[in-house]
């Protein structure tokens, strides 16, 4: 991805995070009644079998960090990889075990609920644009539907309002990490010659497959953090 590339993806992201703010809280609050989703303690929407990662802000990073450090590994799918085979990504995720569980999952409850991180909380109330299976790209506003859980379960005004305002608040506070990371992706690149490159990628994402190490930088509280993996860290 060029500096034009990266300069039509924050376009893009500029423009989500616009509509993220401006999405009616009225419509929000009536696909939350309508949902009425209720956790049953099934502990599978916190498995890669439901759920790819568990992405991080800058903020559940940092009180991860303090809880347990080796619970933070670069989160996948990096977006770029310079043409010295270093990879880059926007944020760290959850580490999880060789069964596919969060590494905080034990007895089927959450060690740390308290302190889980603000996607767990909002989960599954996310609002982003994507494509449905019309090929449509629109406002989703909710994940996992009929996987877990329960629905159609009453919820009252104070926590339809609590949902309304911590979905939003993730959202907006993800689309803006997002955006810092390119910035300083390009500033980086910009700075130190560096440019992304397809193919050095596929070629370490080979080699981590086939059991070799690799060097992430992660961006984390506004700079970046290089931290060397395998490929059993991030399950790939």
């Amino acid at each position: 991805m060029g500096h034009g590339s990266i300069d039509a993806r924050i376009d893009e992201l500029e423009e989500e995070l616009r509509g993220v703010i401006g999405y009616p809280d009225d419509e929000f609050t009536g696909v939350i009644r309508d949902v009425g989703f209720a956790c049953d303690c099934c502990g599978r929407c916190c498995t890669r079998e439901y759920n790819d990662h568990v992405f991080l802000l800058d903020a559940d990073a940092e009180r991860i960090r303090a809880i347990d450090p080796g619970a933070l590994v670069p989160a996948p799918y990096f977006e770029f990889c310079d043409q010295n085979g270093r990879f880059y990504v926007s944020g760290f995720a959850l580490r999880t075990d060789a069964d596919g569980s969060c590494v905080f999952l034990s007895g089927g409850r959450c060690r740390i609920y308290g302190d889980r991180p603000a996607i767990c909380s909002v989960y599954p109330y996310m609002l982003h644009r994507e494509e449905g299976e019309d090929g449509i790209v629109d406002w989703r506003q909710i994940s996992g539907l009929d996987e877990h859980g329960c629905y159609h379960t009453a919820i009252d005004d104070a926590e339809c309002a609590r949902i309304l305002r911590e979905t939003k608040e993730y959202e907006i506070a993800f689309l803006t990490q997002e955006i810092r990371f390119l910035e300083a992706v390009r500033k980086l690149f910009a700075e130190r010659g560096l440019r992304h490159v397809r193919r050095t990628y596929d070629m370490q994402m080979q080699r981590l497959r086939k059991g070799g190490e690799a060097e992430v930088s992660v961006f984390s509280g506004g700079s970046f953090e290089t931290v060397r993996i395998t490929a059993a860290d991030c399950r790939f």
